[in-house]
């Protein structure tokens, strides 16, 4: 259930609906907004009369919320949230642009790609330290030693940097290093890791499970910001289907959708999304025309030799290519370019 109060109400009146509400045996979340405050109620497991709390001063009205997920629905909260990391803003007015190799590799080239698409325009710096790979054989990361090489390039490059959790006792590691836990698609519905990742004071990049519904999705989204971690990016990375031309189908449908049933931002993937390098240019434009907050794609300087992904990784000039789409673009979606950021801000 959703409380929304008057624009005249008072701290007091607030501070009273939240204490009927603890009185209840249930939680109230408050959620300020532009013009007025908005509680919301968790933990009612059967129907709560809204005429219960309708009733007190300063109330506007009570509203039930439809969907299974609450807290990062639309009826929530109609403001669009805005994620910081590092200093840079997801979901704001701004297009941002995350780029890295698949994997870290060695110390000099996650420097090299680094630089190079910080150059170019890129906000944060995405790169894998442990690999979930369909193979047991398949190049697994360098764990720990590719985050403290991550960790080293950020400070060097000034750039915050985004890389993957497997597990739980992967985010205990990435809070050291890192500035953004991504959640891959393999990982979507590993309960565990959602809810450890929503203890976190680090925001969280969700990947689209290859097989999930888009109420999946927000459902695992729900996971986190119950455990109190409100800063989630959704994203786009494509799903199974009969095409045997790319890898996955990029649903770029999905995005517009997310956008009318949530609040959070969402941004794409054309990298996973086609598998193809000669597709991420032309599906990151798609992606962008869709309504996107931004793009994650796969950047090496020398994709013949790379240890995961190398035919999907477009190389830093192609990089500088889609950056000045990108330009281009934004204004036509009434968005602004979220140009290099000059200094990353350490997470505390």
């Amino acid at each position: 259930m959703l409380v929304v109060m008057k624009k005249t109400a008072t701290k007091e009146q607030i501070q009273k609906v939240l204490d009927v509400i603890e009185n209840l045996g249930l939680t109230g979340h408050p959620i300020p907004g532009a013009q007025r405050t908005a509680i919301g109620i968790t933990g009612n497991k059967g129907s709560l009369d809204p005429n219960l709390l309708g009733s007190l001063e300063g109330v506007l009205e009570a509203i039930a919320v439809s969907k299974p997920f609450k807290q990062v629905s639309r009826e929530w909260k109609s403001e669009d949230t805005v994620v910081e990391v590092g200093g840079v803003k997801i979901g704001g007015d701004a297009l941002v642009l995350i780029a890295g190799p698949c994997a870290v590799e060695s110390y000099e080239q996650c420097s090299e790609i680094a630089r190079a698409v910080k150059k170019s325009g890129a906000n944060l710096l995405r790169g894998g330290a442990f690999k979930p790979r369909t193979s047991p054989y398949s190049f697994q990361g360098l764990g720990e030693e590719g985050l403290k090489i991550l960790a080293r390039v950020r400070e060097e490059v000034g750039i915050p940097v985004v890389t993957e959790a497997l597990d739980p006792d992967g985010v205990d590691l990435l809070e050291t290093y890192a500035d953004m836990i991504q959640i891959g698609a393999r990982n979507m519905q590993n309960f565990s890791l959602l809810k450890r990742a929503g203890r976190s004071k680090l925001p969280v990049l969700l990947k689209r499970g290859m097989s999930a519904t888009i109420d999946e999705l927000l459902l695992a989204a729900e996971y986190i910001v119950s455990e109190g971690n409100k800063n989630v990016v959704l994203c786009e990375r494509g799903v199974r289907t009969f095409s045997d031309h790319t890898r996955n189908t990029l649903d770029l449908s999905c995005i517009p959708a997310v956008k009318e049933l949530s609040h959070l931002p969402i941004i794409s993937d054309p990298s996973h999304g086609t598998g193809r390098r000669e597709q991420v240019l032309a599906m990151s434009r798609a992606s962008v025309a869709s309504g996107a907050d931004g793009v994650i794609v796969e950047v090496h300087n020398k994709p013949e030799n790379a240890l995961s992904d190398g035919h999907q990784a477009i190389l830093p000039e192609m990089f500088q290519d889609l950056v000045d789409e990108m330009r281009a673009l934004a204004p036509v979606m009434r968005r602004t370019f979220a140009d290099r950021l000059v200094t990353a801000k350490h997470h505390e």
